[in-house]
């Protein structure tokens, strides 16, 4: 496992993956949670509230390993 991320090019392109896929836990999140929470049964509103929470954390660890990945690359944050 440590091996996939040796390679910083891979772990950028999982960073930007997890940025992309937190984004839009995040945004489903909202919408079921507090756009459309009066469609939804309990169940569903209580998935989405988890998923409010779960895309801001993909989020951030997206974009520390987007960090680390340019900084073994010598880019620019």
């Amino acid at each position: 496992m440590l091996r996939y991320f040796e390679d910083p090019h891979r772990t950028h392109t999982l960073g930007d993956t997890l940025l992309t896929l937190g984004l839009a836990l995040l945004a489903v999140g909202v919408m079921g949670g507090y756009v459309i929470d009066g469609r939804l049964s309990l169940s569903a509103q209580v998935f989405a509230h988890v998923l409010v929470i779960l895309g801001p954390t993909l989020v951030k660890v997206g974009y520390v390993m987007r960090i680390n990945a340019r900084h073994r690359l010598h880019l620019a944050y």
